[in-house]
C-alpha cells in the first residue's frame, strides 16, 4: 500500500506542477487555491507513504515520478522540444526510479 500512495503522491505532483502556471504569479484567487488544494494533497500522500517507506527512498521517488510526469507533459501537451539530452535525463531517471523499487527493503 504505501508504493500504490507514493505512485498516487508523484501523479497528484504532476497535477500540482502544472496548476502553478495559470495562477499567474498567485494573483488569481481561483487557480491559486486549485494550486493550494492540489500541492497540498501531495503533500500528504507522501507523509502517508512515509510512514512505512523510508524518506529518502520516498522522496527520491515522489521527486522523480514529478519531474518525469512534468517534462512527459509538457512535450506531450504543450509540445515542448523533447532534445536528445533530454531523453537521455529522462531515461536516468526512469532507470533510477526502478532501481529504487527493485532494491527498496520492505
Amino acid at each position: 500500500m504505501p508504493w500504490i500512495l507514493l505512485l498516487l503522491a508523484g501523479l497528484v505532483e504532476v497535477a500540482w506542477s502544472q496548476s502553478i502556471a495559470p495562477t499567474n504569479g498567485f494573483t488569481r484567487p481561483l487557480p491559486t487555491a486549485v494550486c493550494v488544494v492540489v500541492g497540498a494533497a501531495s503533500v500528504y500522500l507522501l507523509s502517508r507513504a512515509m510512514r512505512d517507506l523510508p524518506a529518502g527512498t520516498a522522496y527520491a521517488m515522489f521527486t522523480g515520478i514529478g519531474t518525469v510526469g512534468a517534462i512527459g507533459l509538457g512535450v506531450l501537451v504543450r509540445h515542448e522540444q523533447l532534445t536528445a539530452g533530454k531523453a537521455a535525463a529522462l531515461a536516468l531517471i526512469v532507470g533510477g526510479l526502478v532501481l529504487t523499487r527493485l532494491t527498496a527493503a520492505e
